[in-house]
This record gives structure tokens, C-alpha cells and sequence, in this order.
């Protein structure tokens, strides 16, 4: 397996993180964000299926970790039964909304409601879910200054604990 990797990239963290947590071995692409090799673009070109294994190729990371719990289910990030499997995978498929936007926005300096959507942030629900947060709520901390709300903040130092989150709180840290 090959990940195409960025350290910055809370995208690729998520990968890194499932990857981890399910004890996979992996080869790693280093990119810089700041100058996109253009095999990359090519990687990623609209009806190409760009990750992973052998000459199959995945872009994605919510399709990603989708993938990799497929393939590999144990370790399972995703809940038992299938209303929670679904609402983990809801959780990680409204992203967008539930954060990432004003996340995004906030970075950018333009009006956001980070702070709103921190504080009403489903934590703590599957594996799955945290493992596909956890990059933007450790970055927002680290990186952009924000206090997390106190639910947030005791998520997520629960989750340090596991050491596939510790090593990308340290990967953060040294940004």
C-alpha cells in the first residue's frame, strides 16, 4: 500500500490515523501542498479512481477509510449494528457542514461559526467518526489558537491516549 502523503494535511491524517489504528504497513509519498506535482493532479482527474493497493488507485479520505475497513474489518473503526455504522458513517459524510467549512473559513479569516459547530460537535459517538475529526479539532487547537469546548477537550485528550492520535498531535506540533 501507498499513501500519497502531506503532513499538514488534516485530509491525509485521517488516512494516517485509520491506517494506524489498524495496523497496516504502508509506503509513504511525501507531496508539499505548496507545490503539487502534477502527476498528482493527474491522480486525482475526474473518472479516475486515484490510494492504496496494487495499481488500484483511491482518492478520498472518507471513501478511504470506508475502503480500508472493508478490506481489513479488524480492528473495526465503525460501531456494531447497522444504525450505527450508518450514523458514523452519516456523521463523517456531513463533515462539511458540521465543520470543515468553518473551519476552512475561519483559516481564511472570513466569517465562520468555528466556535458554534465546536460546541455542538457529536464526539465520542464510533471510532470511525473521531478517527475522521480528530485532525481538524487537533489543528483548530494546536495550530489556529481555538479553546475547544469542554466536551471537545475531554474527547480529544481521551483520544490522545491512543497512539495513533498522540503521533499526529506530535506531527501537528511540529508543523
Amino acid at each position: 500500500m501507498r499513501l500519497i502523503d502531506a503532513a499538514r494535511c488534516p485530509y491525509c491524517a485521517r488516512v494516517r490515523i485509520a491506517l494506524a489504528e489498524k495496523g497496516l504497513e504502508y509506503e509513504t509519498v511525501e507531496i508539499d501542498l505548496s507545490n503539487r506535482p502534477a502527476w498528482l493532479y493527474e491522480l486525482n482527474a475526474p473518472g479516475r479512481v486515484p490510494i492504496l493497493d496494487d495499481a488500484f488507485v483511491l482518492p478520498e479520505s472518507e471513501v478511504i477509510m470506508e475502503y480500508l475497513e472493508e478490506r481489513h474489518p479488524d480492528p473495526a473503526l465503525l460501531p456494531v449494528g447497522a444504525e450505527a455504522r450508518a450514523r458514523a458513517r452519516l456523521l463523517v459524510h456531513r463533515f462539511d457542514d458540521l465543520l470543515g467549512d468553518d473551519y476552512y473559513a475561519f483559516r481564511r479569516g472570513e466569517g465562520n461559526a468555528l466556535h458554534d459547530r465546536l460546541e455542538q460537535l457529536e464526539v465520542g459517538q464510533s471510532l470511525f467518526a473521531d478517527v475522521a475529526f480528530a485532525p481538524w479539532v487537533i489543528r483548530a487547537r494546536d495550530l489556529l489558537g481555538i479553546e475547544l469546548p469542554a466536551h471537545v477537550g475531554r474527547w480529544l485528550a481521551e483520544l490522545e491516549q491512543r497512539p495513533s492520535v498522540a503521533v499526529e498531535v506530535a506531527t501537528v506540533r511540529a508543523l
